[in-house]
């Protein structure tokens, strides 16, 4: 029996604690779990979604947190502790914070010491206070504006050796919660609030249909980890309060505001919507879903789709547009990743050269950042796959490191795990585990065009072409008007090609050229269908314009450069096409 490997990564661990918890319950037990319940709803999950905190467990009296960095913890601890006091609530927490290593069990639940020295810190910790681990601190230290008090050398219980420790400064708190009404600040990543549609009807049957489909909306938007979604308790507010969308933006503190209206009649709903920039007030995108009025949960599911469909790409050109407007030396590392996504989109040698600097930059700016490190190690293996590679054998060593870096640092979020998949398909060729990982990326966020793209790219190189065109087809519904699509239609066209369906990879492969001439793999796919169909002329203008997009083609080293052991159907149309051997 092969024995399983041991998940450790470094994480930043937050714990509270309510104090004299047991004391309180005695004297009025319901009133006590009433009002920790309702701290925990209205102060501590929406902060900790806020700064990105995943939630590992909560007891009767606290809650145990990771974040991917020690400055996320200490601002959450911080936003919460103010909340509480600015509240004005009869109980207070503790709050311990340590960056340390931690053991990852199956079911995502963290062990070890990286844990223990947190709670112990939460344990010794002032009543409404936070104490920070010297490792957190030499992290934090001026980052933040807070102020810190040396606690010197402490020995928690059961920790062999004595800690370092921090405490937040006790006036920090009372000088900070009068600014607490002043307008929070921007996110570093794009905001959005989803405001409550109105109900134009006058039917209440609609207030609800209406409430629910913004709270679909809302929850799909915050699957996307690029995204900084004001949760539905704050955009609800708003109910019913037409007002201005800067001053809704300017309160909730986000870039972007979606706001619409639903009205019923004569069996059918119509459904509006609109995208605003919350800082300019321009439109950004506005359109109008009709649909009969059946089954309402269906129907919301699909506007949801709708919706969420046609803003998520807009979002992120809108993004790339105000980035490319910064000057180099201001760039943050978002910044650099959405500059680095900008240039991958182009599917050229420098592009994604320039997307592999960008992102290198971002991770010198953000070594726990992720999803950059999956889009270098993307434009590493593309490097290969598309034969832009001066040294392959570099290329294929980085693909495979940055892919592995991008699941050390974040195997939870859709689209690092989509890339990564698509990644190991090519350099791999593990097609048990690449399909797990696309599998995971689709359920993790049903909504992600990337995840059911690359799952299509997945299943394609697995052999399995039908599940492919499933995938494909999907994320053509989600992102109809994606600048990635020619990757999509190529996909198609070539899963078409192995199914035998050599017209309609025809038509896959114009709609890929249409939207990027230069991207070499539409004339491999129209070279290789139109040769199965004994159109001479076209199959030789196609591989033609091949080798204009790629001179050194020739049909073995493309498929030494990894992907193509069930493209058998593709590599005899190439043969037949006439390309070099």
């Amino acid at each position: 029996m092969t024995e399983q490997r041991v998940q450790r990564r470094l994480a930043a661990i937050f714990a509270a604690d309510v104090v004299g918890y047991s004391a309180l319950m005695q004297r009025a037990e319901e009133a006590t779990y009433a009002e920790f319940e309702r701290l925990k709803r209205e102060v501590i999950e929406p902060s900790l979604s806020r700064h990105d905190g995943r939630l590992i467990k909560t007891t009767g009296d606290g809650a145990l947190a990771e974040f991917a960095s020690p400055s996320a913890a200490v601002r959450c601890a911080v936003e919460i502790q103010e909340g509480i006091a600015s509240g004005r609530s009869p109980l207070k927490l503790r709050i311990g914070v340590n960056l340390g290593e931690v053991i990852v069990a199956v079911d995502g639940d963290l062990f070890g010491d990286g844990i223990n020295i947190a709670v112990r810190l939460e344990g010794v910790a002032d009543p409404g206070g936070i104490l920070l681990s010297e490792k957190v601190y030499s992290e934090v230290e001026g980052k933040l504006n807070v102020g810190f008090e040396d606690r010197g050398e402490q020995q928690p219980k059961n920790i062999s050796k004595p800690i370092h420790a921090y405490a937040v400064r006790a006036g920090t708190y009372s000088a900070r919660i009068d600014r607490l009404s002043a307008a929070p600040p921007l996110p570093d990543k794009p905001s959005i609030a989803v405001l409550p549609f109105e109900n134009m009807s006058g039917d209440p049957e609609q207030e609800y249909f209406a409430d629910g489909m913004v709270e679909e909306i809302t929850t799909a938007l915050s699957r996307f980890k690029w995204l900084f979604v004001i949760a539905r308790n704050s955009s609800f507010t708003f109910k019913g309060h037409a007002g201005d969308v800067k001053e809704v933006g300017r309160r909730l503190g986000v870039r972007y505001v979606l706001e619409g209206s639903v009205r019923k009649a004569s069996g059918k709903v119509r459904i509006t919507g609109q995208l605003i920039d919350a800082i300019t007030g321009a439109h950004i995108w506005a359109d109008r879903f009709e649909r009969d009025l059946t089954d309402v949960f269906a129907l919301q599911d699909e506007v949801t789709v709708a919706v969420v469909s046609a803003i998520q790409p807009k979002l992120l050109q809108t993004e790339i547009g105000l980035s490319v407007r910064r000057r180099p030396e201001n760039l943050t590392a978002y910044d650099c990743y959405l500059r680095a996504m900008q240039q991958h989109y182009l599917t050229t040698p420098e592009g994604l050269a320039e997307s592999i600097r960008l992102a290198h930059r971002a991770l010198e700016l953000d070594p726990r950042f992720g999803f950059v490190a999956a889009l270098a190690g993307l434009c590493h293996m593309q490097n290969v796959a598309w034969g832009h590679a001066i040294d392959p054998q570099f290329d294929r060593k980085e693909a495979v490191r940055l892919m592995r870096l991008a699941l050390s640092i974040d195997d939870s979020d859709p689209d690092t795990l989509a890339w990564a998949a698509l990644t190991s398909a090519f350099m791999v060729g593990d097609s048990e585990s690449e399909i797990e990982m696309a599998d995971r990326a689709v359920a993790l966020n049903p909504n992600s065009f990337s995840a059911w793209n690359c799952r299509g790219q997945v299943y394609r190189i697995a052999g399995l072409p039908e599940e492919a065109l499933r995938s494909f087809e999907r994320a053509i519904r989600l992102s109809p008007v994606d600048p990635r699509l020619h990757f999509t239609f190529v996909g198609m066209g070539m899963a078409f090609i192995e199914l035998r369906r050599f017209d309609e990879a025809i038509v896959a492969g114009k709609k890929c050229r249409r939207q990027n001439a230069s991207y070499s793999a539409a004339y491999r796919c129209l070279a290789s269908a139109f040769a199965h169909l004994g159109r001479d002329a076209e199959a030789r203008e196609a591989a033609a314009r091949l080798l204009e997009t790629d001179p050194a083609f020739t049909i073995s080293a493309w498929i030494g450069r990894g992907g193509q052991s069930n493209s058998k159907l593709l590599i005899e149309g190439l043969r037949k096409a006439g390309l070099p051997e």
